[in-house]
């Protein structure tokens, strides 16, 4: 078994390994949890399609890494009622597309059943999957369904996009009393980046790029190329922020609005098809609590209404790259 990386000096490390490593403590630290999905232990390396899961059950067992038959909707029930009784289970389902199979365990049992039975019990639920496009995986494995989750009272929805937060969030994930909808970007476990083994809090957005003219709301991906963009932004003298909430609910809005108080200019940047999207959401509320602070409408940027093509000229296309970010910027400004 391995000991706890919890404490230990901060360590440059990729996604996948930064999960891993948050799940080897979690299972070494907190008895009442487990790991279950399909394939986890046999798939290529022995560790999920994407390698998240390598060597836990070498270190902890078939009794607390368990292998499952493919039934997404039998294992969602069946963690929701074990969360119930009071273990922490950690649901791997493969592509987040899957998770519709077994939305009825989610949205009707796990996120409802403490209000329903009136807080006799808590549903101490983590479901990691993967979402987003950008390494061809088509329209049923490909799709941002964050917004879904997030519209549904009773659950909690994290969206790391950086090594350190795949691990801080996921060590706060099993300590929740909530059923936490936990999505990886799949495009990004092979990022590298500092990790300092510490847990982050639900409901506090990250800074990722200080700034003085626009605020850039954005998550994972995005994250990532609007950083890109803010790069060329600054030579035409257009000085970015970017807030990534890392959380959708609960989410930040304090640190929107200080952000939006210093630039008075808003733009949320998302994978998800853009209409009825999270980005929404903030631009809503940003515009009914900092509306004097305003200089411009805010505006959104998303995915286009339509599934995610396999063809990588089509799929960039449809979800916004660096370039429509930047320009997207140039005419909030002008």
């Amino acid at each position: 078994m391995t000991a706890t990386a919890t404490g230990t000096a901060t360590k440059s490390m990729t996604t996948w390994r930064a999960v891993n490593t948050a799940l080897h403590d979690i299972l070494a630290d907190t008895p009442e949890a487990f790991v279950i999905g399909e394939d986890i232990t046999t798939w290529g390396t022995g560790g999920g399609i994407y390698g998240v899961t390598r060597k836990l059950v070498d270190a902890f067992g078939r009794d607390r890494v368990l292998d499952t038959p493919i039934s997404e909707e039998v294992l969602i029930s069946a963690v929701a009622a074990a969360a119930a009784r009071g273990a922490r289970p950690i649901l791997e389902i493969m592509y987040s597309d899957f998770s519709l199979l077994g939305f009825d365990g989610i949205i009707n049992q796990a996120a409802k059943s403490r209000y329903m039975f009136g807080g006799q019990f808590d549903v101490p639920l983590v479901i990691r999957s993967n979402g987003g496009s950008g390494i061809g995986k088509a329209a049923q494995h490909s799709q941002s369904l964050e917004t879904l989750f997030a519209h549904i009272p009773g659950l909690e929805v994290v969206l790391p996009g950086t090594p350190g937060d795949a691990y801080g969030l996921l060590r706060t994930a099993v300590r929740s009393d909530n059923p936490t909808i936990f999505l990886e970007h799949k495009n990004q476990y092979y990022d590298k980046g500092p990790v300092d083994f510490e847990p982050i809090p639900f409901g506090q957005a990250r800074v990722a790029r200080e700034g003085d003219d626009v605020t850039i709301v954005a998550t994972q991906l995005m994250t990532a190329r609007a950083l890109e963009a803010a790069v060329e932004l600054e030579k035409d003298g257009i000085s970015v922020e970017i807030v990534d909430p890392r959380t959708l609910y609960p989410f930040d809005m304090e640190s929107v609005h200080r952000s939006v108080k210093k630039t008075r200019h808003l733009l949320v940047a998302h994978e998800a098809v853009r209409d009825y999207g999270w980005g929404g959401e903030f631009v809503a509320q940003a515009v009914e609590a900092a509306w004097d602070d305003l200089d411009a409408a805010p505006a959104r940027l998303g995915a286009a209404r339509t599934p995610i093509p396999y063809s990588a000229d089509l799929e960039s296309a449809v979800v916004p790259q660096a370039t429509d970010i930047a320009a997207a910027v140039r005419k909030l400004r002008s």
